[in-house]
């Protein structure tokens, strides 16, 4: 535990910039988000900011590429919006709209190589709320913003970083494992 804790706040000496302006930049993506929705819109919000974790996170995931974040939010919005015109009077009925929102949005992710779990979120979040101009529009931008944000300083990812690390490592000392460090490597 005390060796991760040294690892952890010598990485934190080295790279604090780069986590500021990794921060920064997810805030300033879900600000934007903000910006278009209401709290009524929750569940849509909290699966953006879902995503803005890891896209800035997690940068080098499958699930953080470009083609993931867009394509899996579009799938979500698609099955939510088919569901949320579905009339459903029963509280059974609406449960199972939600529910089956959800579920096609997973199967079409899957199918498509779209997997993007977050969107998920949104499929449910419009299934609940409905669709709108400013759903549509805040979902689009969010996902096209963290999109181009990821695209342009990938170049600073995560496996410069851990290289980086590394090479540190082992010009000082031997390194038992190249596990990932506790902090995941900045934008």
């Amino acid at each position: 535990m005390k060796r991760s804790v040294q690892k952890m706040i010598e990485e934190f000496r080295l790279y604090w910039k780069h986590y500021v302006l990794q921060s920064l930049f997810a805030t300033v993506a879900v600000f934007v988000v903000l910006y278009f929705l209401s709290l009524q819109n929750a569940v849509i919000i909290a699966s953006l900011g879902a995503s803005t974790f890891i896209v800035f996170a997690m940068p080098d995931n499958v699930t953080a590429k470009p083609r993931n974040v867009v394509g899996g939010h579009l799938v979500g919005l698609f099955w939510g919006s088919v569901f949320s015109y579905v009339p459903h009077a029963a509280m059974v009925e609406c449960l199972a709209c939600y529910a089956l929102a959800v579920g096609l949005s997973i199967f079409t992710m899957v199918v498509t190589d779209t997997e993007h779990p977050p969107a998920s979120g949104t499929a449910l979040g419009v299934a609940i709320t409905g669709m709108s101009p400013h759903v549509l529009v805040a979902v689009v931008l969010g996902i096209v913003l963290l999109s181009l944000i990821h695209r342009f300083f990938k170049p600073y990812g995560e496996k410069k970083v851990e290289e980086e690390i590394r090479g540190r490592e082992v010009g000082s000392q031997p390194q038992a494992s190249a596990k990932k460090s506790p902090f995941h490597p900045p934008l």
